[in-house]
């Protein structure tokens, strides 16, 4: 028995009637006869008869449109249950076959010629350097965004405060003129980072602003 031509079509793996039927050694008019009734069954009990069969057409050789069926694996199935003896055996170890090497062949990995290759590790360098371009500008702006826009949180206030406490408490021991200077220090840092409260220092400055506390002199000493 010669072997069954399977093809894809969109994706889905069918054989042609007439191969069915030159499988089985059946007048292919008797075949469709047989097949116009398996779908009239099908689609009375709403099964959809397309999963097994699909109408179809081919030029005949006086150029004439004929109707065919392409069968799928499941119309091979359907065909070969209402076949006996050597035939039915037969063909169904030849669609068997066919439609499991068939599938294989689909799902097999492609193997790339030496031009493919390369050109397919071009394509994966450029898309690669594309990305990382990518990457670095959004790392670009989020440290642009840390450094210029993200002021203290909780904590770096907590540490700005600690130092101001502490110079403070170096420079005077009197606790009436203590509030003053704190006053006067928190009234710098607004001015020497231009904002309108120490807690809007920006994040990039809090170590320039630790120094700056460090090193402070209130103006009467000065």
């Amino acid at each position: 028995m010669d072997q069954l031509k399977v093809v894809s079509i969109n994706g889905q793996l069918v054989t042609d009637s007439r191969e069915v039927a030159r499988m089985v050694e059946k007048r292919h008019d008797h075949l469709l006869a047989d097949i116009r009734k398996y779908v009239e069954i099908l689609q009375s009990q709403d099964y959809g008869s397309e999963k097994f069969f699909i109408e179809s057409t081919y030029l005949n050789s006086r150029n004439q449109i004929q109707p065919c069926y392409l069968l799928t694996r499941l119309g091979c199935d359907m065909v070969a249950n209402k076949m006996t003896g050597e035939k039915g055996v037969l063909f169904t170890a030849a669609y068997v076959t066919r439609f499991e090497d068939m599938e294989k062949a689909l799902n097999a990995p492609k193997v790339l010629s030496p031009k493919e290759q390369l050109r397919a590790s071009m394509q994966l360098t450029l898309e690669t350097a594309q990305e990382v371009e990518e990457i670095k500008g959004k790392v670009e702006q989020l440290e642009d965004k840390v450094d210029n826009q993200m002021t203290l949180d909780y904590g770096m206030q907590r540490r700005l405060q600690r130092a101001v406490g502490e110079r403070v408490y170096k420079l005077s021991d009197d606790s009436q003129e203590r509030p003053r200077l704190f006053r006067e220090l928190y009234r710098e840092i607004k001015d020497r980072f231009g904002v309108a409260s120490y807690k809007d220092v920006r994040r990039k400055d809090l170590q320039s602003a630790v120094s700056y506390v460090e090193a402070w002199i209130p103006r009467r000493a000065a």
